[in-house]
């Protein structure tokens, strides 16, 4: 007879925890007179930020969904109320959650400021079944921040998440093998991790449209319209995710480094994505020479103005925090991938795979080396003289070809990305 708590071996217990509505929730908690009322948090209305972020449950029934334009939600929704984001208030609850999930694991990875995944297989003996201790934190989190979770109780990170996504708000689902095909296999495959717009178009246009289904699609299948992440959909959709939760002490401070801006006005032409390039790759090398690091890999992020977005990265030949050089691969990305359908409202860059600036750096091609390293040093010298004599006492001549956009501000908005699910 097995003793109460007791694992089986090779068995993992793992919870994904997604608070609901995460700022929504937030700003019905510090103002209760909203509790009631379809409230949206959302971006300046006045920089062209104007999309809903998060709305709450009383406003979802309308159709406002996050990614939607402000006057599309009032549209839907006339007696809405919107409030601009407040990050700081966002970000100590987030930690205060934290705070609560460590009390029972060391093993606690962020999936956002809203979403966790936890490992509590070694915890099972102490606290109770995972179940027990799913329901201590959501009451934990109710009663001691004044929001609800929904947690996913599973044995992998991917149906956890299923799992914490199946019920909304304020629910524990759990997921294991004696329920799996029953809960899973019915649902939307736009429901799996990384099923994102692109990817859905292509398996629906070869008859997938569940979880179930692709989990009965033959491997090579997938693997031709798909690359090897068809492979690895195959094994998500079967449940057979073993990828770590990360230690809390293992996960990096920072593994990239973005920003992106929704411009003042659309852009229009090859010149307008050059000019943001420029800027958001100051931007990002500044920060990234900030911590003494270099990026292996870069990243642009693109969404017209229907909304539809697009997402290309690639690899450098050698660790970089070139303004110069992240702008001009970020170029070459968006020339041959983004085909002027539709304008553009807002575009990001990223440089992923950080490693220290002080490392070993592979060696390329010797001019291209020279180039890098002369570029790097003007970086360098700017960053300087802006120190001492202020943000705009040096710059690029391009940026003021058209001063609506190259004077907004992005040198302040960073986003820095912990560990990815791909280690990326």
């Amino acid at each position: 007879m097995k003793a109460k708590g007791v694992t089986p071996m090779g068995t993992r217990h793992i919870l994904h925890c997604d608070m609901n509505c995460f700022y929504a929730s937030v700003e019905m908690q510090r103002h209760p007179e909203l509790r009631d009322t379809p409230l949206a948090v959302c971006g300046s209305q006045e920089e062209r930020h104007g999309i809903v972020l998060t709305a709450n449950y009383i406003a979802k029934p309308y159709g406002v969904k996050t990614g939607m334009a402000i006057w599309q939600a009032k549209q839907r929704c006339p007696q809405l109320v919107t409030l601009p984001p407040d990050m700081d208030e966002y970000i100590r609850i987030s930690r205060y959650a934290r705070e609560i999930y460590e009390d029972y694991t060391d093993q606690v990875e962020p999936f956002g400021l809203d979403e966790n995944w936890l490992d509590v297989t070694g915890s099972v003996g102490l606290y109770g079944s995972p179940m027990t201790i799913a329901r201590e934190i959501s009451s934990r989190i109710k009663s001691e921040l004044g929001i609800t979770a929904s947690i996913g109780v599973a044995n992998n990170k991917i149906t956890a998440k299923l799992g914490s996504d199946y019920k909304k708000p304020d629910a524990i689902t759990r997921i294991e093998q004696d329920n799996y095909k029953e809960i899973v296999y019915p649902l939307p495959v736009e429901d799996l991790l990384y099923v994102g717009p692109a990817t859905s178009k292509k398996l629906r246009a070869i008859g997938i449209d569940t979880i179930g289904r692709l989990a009965e699609c033959p491997e090579d299948v997938l693997q031709r319209r798909l690359g090897k992440m068809g492979l690895v959909l195959s094994m998500f959709a079967k449940g057979r995710d073993v990828s770590p939760v990360q230690k809390t002490d293992h996960i990096p401070n920072v593994k990239s480094v973005g920003n992106s801006a929704t411009t003042p006005r659309d852009l229009v032409s090859e010149g307008d994505v050059q000019l943001m390039l420029l800027l958001l790759a100051e931007s990002v090398c500044s920060r990234m020479r900030e911590l003494a690091s270099r990026c292996a890999v870069v990243e642009i992020y693109v969404r017209d103005t229907e909304l539809r977005s697009m997402l290309r990265q690639r690899k450098l030949p050698a660790p970089s925090c070139s303004s110069q050089e992240l702008a001009e691969v970020g170029l070459e990305l968006f020339r041959r991938n983004y085909h002027w359908e539709r304008p553009i409202r807002s575009i990001g860059l990223r440089g992923a795979g950080l490693v220290e600036a002080v490392g070993t750096v592979q060696m390329s091609l010797y001019a291209e080396d020279q180039r890098r390293d002369k570029w790097e040093r003007i970086d360098r010298a700017v960053d300087h003289l802006r120190r001492r004599y202020g943000y705009m006492s040096v710059r690029r001549a391009l940026l003021d070809t058209d001063p609506r956009l190259g004077h907004i501000n992005v040198r302040d908005d960073h986003t820095v990305h912990p560990v990815g699910y791909f280690g990326g």
